[in-house]
């Protein structure tokens, strides 16, 4: 039911109270003069309050024939009290259906905004004046108040009902946006953790072999530069988005436990050491996934500013409400800006694949380097 849901749900507890303020004057006032014809119109008035109720709580009946229909049998009801007063009725006095009337003006405001809310207002102040004038009354006498608060009750609940649809669009908008911009971290992960890396191999491996191979390595060169630029660059609006199905994100299964430790010994050999507690360390299956991927990503880091005979050492720590994984190096360390510097011209391997996991599962990273080092520590929670 979206946004609306609370306004016609309001509407509704509207009409069943309007309902019993009705059927106590028409108790107090003994009936009017015709007691019969008045509970007739109370039955009306509470068999349609009932099928209102349901009908604009569903979607697909929700629309102009059930608003006309609404507007036009409160109308007659209304007209009814000719009928059902007869000489009691003044210019003062409160008609048989009391406050219901408004309904339909509500609903009106709601579904249309204030001009159709304005419309609606228009009609029932027309049938209430022409109920007042036409027993003989003075029209410049008749009170005029209830015209005015149906108007002011129509057009206010419009604006509010149309402010409260543009802020849902624009929450819509948002999610659709910001589902799009994870989406494209993902894939950017994903594209530096192997096409970026073997563009750059073979870039690297072309100009040490030079020739015809140094050609291929300068084309695989610039294709690199030209994806990692399309990674770079933000997510461009997309007015089409506006008209697409709104975006409800999928709902996950409980999905059974990993090891976290039993999936990062298999990066253990004669350079790299993996510590890991004597119990197993269960994490979701997909947060395993990352943290792994994160892991690999700052090992490669490791062999290619390090040189391939650096020492690596993964430490995992399980926590009472956290996991922290510390990929620790004895390499020479980063050299101030040098991250800044990477993740400004499309290299993602610390800002993306590292950073980007973490931050995805919750968690942070932190990164202590020195002359005789770099410590990776990345944190997070259960």
């Amino acid at each position: 039911m979206g946004i609306e849901g609370p306004f016609w749900r309001a509407i509704a507890v509207f009409r069943i109270a309007s309902l019993g303020y009705a059927a106590i004057l028409l108790l107090q006032s003994g009936g009017y003069a015709h007691p019969v014809t008045g509970w007739i119109v109370i039955g009306v008035m509470a068999g349609w309050t009932a099928a209102a109720t349901y009908a604009y709580s569903v979607e697909a009946l929700r629309g102009w024939p059930l608003l006309t229909l609404d507007l036009l049998l409160s109308a007659a009801c209304l007209l009814s009290t000719v009928y059902v007063q007869g000489p009691q009725a003044t210019a003062n006095t409160m008609p048989v259906t009391a406050t219901w009337v408004a309904a339909p003006v509500l609903a009106w405001g709601v579904y249309s905004g204030r001009r159709g809310g304005g419309v609606a207002a228009a009609v029932m102040s027309v049938a209430d004046l022409w109920l007042r004038g036409v027993r003989g009354f003075d029209l410049a006498a008749v009170p005029v108040n209830g015209a005015v608060l149906l108007f002011l009750a129509g057009i206010v609940i419009g604006h509010v009902a149309r402010l409260a649809k543009q802020a849902e669009e624009r929450m819509q908008r948002a999610i659709e946006i910001e589902a799009a911009g994870r989406e494209r971290e993902r894939l950017a992960r994903g594209i530096h953790d192997s096409v970026l890396q073997v563009l750059a191999l073979v870039q690297r491996r072309g100009a040490e072999i030079g020739g015809e191979a140094a050609d291929l390595g300068r084309l695989a060169g610039e294709q690199e530069a030209v994806l990692r630029e399309l990674i770079r660059s933000g997510p461009r609006p997309d007015r089409s988005l506006r008209s697409r199905r709104r975006f409800v994100p999928a709902r996950r299964a409980p999905a059974d436990r990993s090891d976290l430790g039993d999936a990062l010994r298999r990066y253990g050999s004669a350079q790299v050491t993996v510590a890991t507690p004597a119990d197993p360390v269960p994490l979701s299956p997909r947060a395993v996934d990352e943290l792994t991927a994160a892991v690999g990503n700052a090992l490669d880091n490791v062999r290619r500013h390090c040189g391939e005979h650096a020492r690596a050492w993964i430490l995992v720590e399980s926590e009472p409400d956290r996991v922290v994984v510390t990929v620790r190096d004895d390499g020479p360390g980063i050299p101030e800006g040098r991250l800044a510097a990477a993740a400004a011209d499309g290299r993602l391997g610390v800002s993306q694949s590292i950073r980007g996991r973490v931050a995805d599962l919750g968690g942070s990273v932190t990164i202590l380097s020195s002359s005789d080092g770099t410590e990776i520590e990345m944190s997070v929670p259960f």
